[in-house]
């Protein structure tokens, strides 16, 4: 398993964060090798806040203080084994352009295990087998991995809904009841419609479990549970290649875990069968 590395250790705290805490751990993040060559006077200037919110800031990472922090974020950016950069160049054969996506797809999947904790899980799960009905939401590219979801929740016992539309998605948010349980997918944790979508859910008193790579306090603050998934992109940017893969297979640990908690699995995945089935051409 890949040990915690700076970068990971502050996109995992990005929800306890203060809106300050959050500006630093932002900066760091979307340019670490600029951020790994400042005092702490410089970066506490640059961003608008006093050394000891910098400071503070370090310090829930689990440092000493800012010259500890530092240093393992200079040693992160030149040690090959812990870079989460993506590597590809335009001069890479296409083997080569393999090797590295592939590298880094597994290297995500690691890093994303990493950050996941038992407590979350159990939580996740247990407000999925509470629910009355289980409702997906994403757009774009986050909005394939939702539909990857729906495909596999329908196998369960418990209902459930996704709509591709993003209006209507908002829509059926509003109608959700304390009763149900939410699942909103968002790379950015900046998109318009998810945070609306979590908002209006929360607001509901439905339960909102948040599965994201930048877990930003605009949405951060309407989850009950949010999942970080990593990737070798360190800075802000919409598209991910490697974090689908890790949003993937948290949707697969948290179906599988719950269809071997769930009543009435059996009947559900028979039904299924055998519908599918109705699908094959016989020999």
């Amino acid at each position: 398993m890949a040990r915690n590395t700076v970068l990971l250790k502050i996109k995992s705290l990005m929800p306890s964060l203060s809106t300050k805490e959050q500006s630093i751990a932002n900066f760091v993040l979307e340019d670490p090798r600029f951020a790994s060559r400042m005092t702490i006077n410089e970066m506490a200037a640059q961003l608008g806040v006093a050394d000891s919110t910098v400071f503070k800031f370090t310090k829930k990472l689990g440092y000493r203080g800012f010259r500890d922090f530092r240093t393992d974020l200079l040693a992160e950016e030149f040690d090959p084994q812990i870079s989460i950069h993506e590597n590809v160049t335009p001069e890479d054969t296409p083997v080569v352009v393999a090797q590295k996506i592939f590298h880094s797809s597994a290297k995500s999947l690691h890093d994303t295990l990493s950050l996941l904790n038992e407590h979350d899980l159990d939580q996740a799960i247990d407000f999925m087998l509470g629910a009355s009905h289980i409702s997906l939401y994403g757009c774009g590219e986050s909005g394939v991995i939702a539909l990857d979801a729906y495909q596999k929740f329908l196998r369960s016992p418990i209902p459930c809904h996704f709509i591709t539309d993003t209006h209507m998605q908002l829509m059926q948010a509003a109608q959700l009841t304390p009763d149900d349980c939410a699942i909103v997918i968002s790379h950015t944790g900046a998109t318009r419609e998810m945070i609306e979508i979590a908002r209006i859910a929360h607001e509901a008193r439905a339960r909102v479990i948040l599965i994201t790579s930048y877990p930003s306090q605009h949405i951060s603050e309407y989850a009950d549970v949010t999942f970080v998934s990593t990737s070798d992109e360190t800075g802000y940017r919409p598209e991910s290649l490697s974090c689908r893969f890790a949003q993937l297979a948290i949707i697969d640990t948290l179906y599988t875990a719950l269809m071997f908690r769930v009543q009435g699995t059996a009947e559900s995945l028979r039904k299924i069968r055998e519908a599918i089935n109705l699908t094959k051409v016989d020999d």
